[in-house]
């Protein structure tokens, strides 16, 4: 069974991209900034692509009260955030000391548009650390949960 990250999740990401990488190309402080930006969060961004975000394209279906025997094999993407949790939130933690940089740099060169660009990507880190990640972990939970229930009952 494939799993999709969520097609509003997968915009904003994409979104969110495009705009990093007009930052990058605005030149003085901002584009210096904008590419330790960049440098940081790729790595980031694809490892939430690869297995902290697709789990949240079960929530539909699950709050349809349908579950598969085939969505266990969401679990190893679960897990393995379960066990990454410390790692990605001390990557958040780097990410929103470059874009307070980025804030600044565009800031004293007048160019507002990438100060709010950074101040947005700071919100998005906030609610995935606060909404994202833990439903994503609570998808996993709960498909443990309902795998417990039916070997109970099959005993």
């Amino acid at each position: 069974m494939e799993f999709h990250i969520p097609r509003a999740l997968k915009a904003e990401h994409d979104e969110l991209h495009d705009e990093l990488v007009r930052a990058t190309k605005a030149g003085g402080q901002t584009g210096e900034a904008a590419k330790d930006v960049a440098q940081v969060l790729h790595q980031h961004f694809v490892k939430e692509e690869e297995y902290a975000l697709p789990p949240l394209g079960l929530l539909t279906t699950l709050a349809e009260g349908k579950i598969d025997a085939r969505m266990a094999a969401v679990l190893k993407m679960t897990d393995k955030l379960e066990a990454e949790m410390p790692q990605i939130l001390a990557e958040h933690k780097s990410i929103v000391a470059v874009l307070q940089k980025l804030v600044a740099a565009a800031t004293a060169e007048g160019r507002p548009e990438f100060a709010r660009f950074a101040k947005k990507l700071m919100a998005h880190a906030r609610m995935e650390e606060e909404v994202s990640y833990p439903t994503a972990r609570l998808v996993g939970r709960y498909i443990k949960a309902v795998q417990a229930g039916a070997k109970a009952k099959a005993a």
